[in-house]
């Protein structure tokens, strides 16, 4: 008989779900142990006869469901592994699963407060707290709004048009101005989505030059400004970046506010990365003269390890976000509701159905505190401290450049390539070592740590880390498999 309804059955659904739970219980302790390779490569042609991906005109038994349960678990990415540091994500954390649990189970979607009553309460109350950790006022009052968006990218691309829209509300001359005479400035190092978003909002990007260490070149922004002005555009905007994706750099903020304040313009800060400093004492002043801009893009499930996704857009304009986004359409935000209307968040947001993002976070937050958060990110600061200190005691390891944050980008140059960097191609050769490396340490399931070309300079790996259960015993095992694996190179 099919089992087409979508409704559980505990007679038909129970024992299925909780050999689920046993799955997902096992993984999640397998999936975090040392003992256990990161992943288990297999090339495409061969995981397509493992997992039965094509769809099937009748339905599957629960036993083959399991299965597949399983085998998706065994073959994919162990990203709360100690040895990831691919991406700027890692960890699992327990009580951030228990929330992304409990977000599944309820399915909900935050647009009403009638449908997600509890959820909107805690997205009011975490936003709210976060306002005051990033726009501190003396008078200790709460300024500004925010919103949760589906990814940083996202983030950035309303905050271009927050800007766009504040620029067109606030012109002098009153006159509608196009889009395409609208500029916005970020470094040559800021994320790519500026970009992409750049293309969405009809609006030019105008990239400005970095120094040495990946920051926003103050004097070359200025110039920039001026000469677009010459030509008749309107410099609107600057994207600022707060712990860029390479290099881990923090772009002066400071002088960047002065900039935006002479010239008018919106300043936005995507501090994705960084933002998470803001918990502790010791590592915020990264983030002096965050304060001053208009919007802050902040992803908690970055720096502070909650789960995949978790997204924050943080504005100091208590109404705009209303001003910019809101349609009163009757059939979700009617006026005349038996409570108050500001609890139907979904007006002020792009979206409308929208994941309960808050929740995990939320969660965490409650079972750590905000002192737990901030000794979570002394640590990684003090991991990445220690490792930059032993890339300067192996041979063979070279800085791309010193950093402030846990960035740490480093060449490994086998024991064939040096002392030979005065040979004519030792460039070429040195940009091969890392994508040989990155081959050798996947398929073998041993490590995963990215790495890229940045401008001139040839490949190089960057290590980041989110994951507090890692210690010094794992930053020495990442240099003693990259000096294995690279020996024969």
């Amino acid at each position: 008989m099919s089992d087409w309804q979508s409704a559980p059955c505990a007679k038909k659904h129970k024992e299925f779900l909780q050999q689920v739970i046993a799955i997902l219980m096992d993984s999640t302790f397998e999936s975090v142990s040392r003992e256990n390779p990161v992943l288990r490569w297999r090339e495409p042609e061969h995981l397509q006869d493992i997992i039965k991906f094509k769809l099937q005109d009748q339905p599957q038994a629960q036993d083959s469901l399991l299965k597949a349960a399983a085998q998706i678990i065994k073959y994919s990415v162990k990203t709360g592994h100690p040895y990831f540091m691919n991406q700027l994500f890692s960890g699992l954390d327990p009580y951030g699963l228990a929330g992304q649990w409990l977000t599944d189970a309820l399915n909900s979607s935050v647009y009403t407060y009638e449908v997600a009553p509890v959820l909107t309460l805690m997205e009011k109350t975490v936003i709210t707290k976060l306002l005051s950790m990033f726009y501190k006022e003396d008078n200790g009052s709460s300024i500004g709004d925010g919103l949760f968006c589906p990814g940083g990218s996202f983030a950035n691309g309303t905050a271009i048009n927050l800007a766009r829209f504040s620029y067109r509300r606030k012109s002098k001359s009153g006159k509608k101005i196009p889009s395409s005479n609208l500029v916005l400035f970020a470094s040559e190092d800021a994320h790519y989505s500026i970009l992409k978003w750049g293309n969405v909002c009809d609006v030019e990007v105008v990239l400005v030059k970095t120094d040495k260490y990946g920051r926003m070149d103050v004097s070359d922004l200025k110039i920039k400004i001026l000469e677009e002005q010459k030509r008749g555009n309107y410099p609107f905007a600057v994207a600022a970046t707060a712990g860029t994706t390479v290099l881990g750099a923090f772009d002066p903020l400071i002088e960047i506010a002065d900039i935006c304040q002479e010239f008018d313009m919106w300043l936005h800060v995507d501090a994705a990365w960084g933002g998470g400093l803001i918990f502790s004492k010791k590592h915020s002043g990264l983030l002096r003269g965050i304060q001053r801009a208009d919007s802050i893009l902040f992803n908690p499930h970055k720096l502070l390890a909650v789960p995949q996704q978790c997204s924050v857009l943080l504005t100091k304009h208590d109404t705009i976000l209303k001003e910019a986004h809101s349609i009163h359409v009757p059939y979700l935000f009617q006026k005349d509701k038996f409570y108050p209307k500001d609890l139907d968040l979904g007006n002020k947001y792009l979206q409308c159905g929208r994941r309960p993002d808050v929740l995990k976070f939320w969660f965490m937050w409650q079972a750590k505190g905000t002192s737990g958060f901030e000794k979570h990110v002394d640590h990684l600061m003090t991991l990445s401290v220690l490792f930059k200190e032993e890339i300067k005691k192996r041979e063979g390891f070279k800085l791309v450049t010193d950093s402030c944050f846990i960035n740490v980008c480093f060449w490994f140059i086998p024991p064939s390539l040096r002392d030979q960097n005065s040979v004519c191609n030792y460039t070429k050769r040195l940009n091969e070592v890392a994508p040989r490396l990155k081959e050798k340490m996947t398929k073998r399931g041993s490590l995963m740590i990215n790495y890229q070309p940045l401008h001139e300079k040839p490949n190089f790996f960057r290590f980041v880390i989110q994951n507090s259960g890692v210690d010094k015993q794992d930053i020495l095992y990442v240099f003693d498999e990259l000096e294995n694996l690279g020996e024969c190179l």
